[in-house]
């Protein structure tokens, strides 16, 4: 029986993203498949950051081993920048592990798989570059119209001292 990893990551949870609408579904997709949870990974921060808490142990778990299969929700939720991702998947597989998205169908055990996952890495780090580009172009309009960003100055109260 394969052992799995499950990873998964929401970047705000202010914004509606929820753990569980990726994990209730890849434990199901786990159980169908016959495999063995080894654990569950969680990270709530954004993908462009390449040191996540979860992450990090779950690398050091699979140069360890201890599973199979590593099983994430969609390719974007391991990362937003293609060499983050692809030298990911290179780890995994010089360490004998299978990457698989569960909402891509993708297994990276065959050759298809690894390539299309490529190719979805790009696609995850162009929309990154996009997100950027916009709150750029948003934050210049702002200061273009003279608004003021940032928190508001508090305000000095002078303090009387009396005898």
């Amino acid at each position: 029986m394969k052992k799995v990893a499950i990873y998964a990551r929401v970047s705000t949870i202010d914004k509606g993203q929820n753990l569980d609408t990726q994990i209730l579904p890849l434990k199901e997709y786990a159980e169908r498949r016959g495999w063995e949870i080894y654990r569950i990974y969680c990270d709530q921060m954004s993908g462009s950051k390449e040191s996540r808490p979860a992450l990090n142990e779950l690398m050091l778990n699979a140069h360890q081993r201890k599973f199979d299969v590593v099983l994430c929700f969609r390719f974007d939720r391991m990362g937003r920048s293609t060499k983050m991702m692809v030298d990911t998947l290179k780890k995994f597989k010089d360490w004998g592990i299978s990457f698989v998205s569960y909402q891509e169908q993708i297994d990276t055990s065959s050759i298809i798989g690894e390539t299309i996952y490529t190719i979805i890495s790009a696609f995850a780090q162009l929309e990154r570059s996009i997100i950027q580009e916009r709150v750029v172009s948003g934050l210049n309009r702002v200061r273009n119209e003279g608004k003021v960003l940032g928190r508001k100055k508090p305000i000095l109260i002078n303090r009387i001292y009396l005898n």
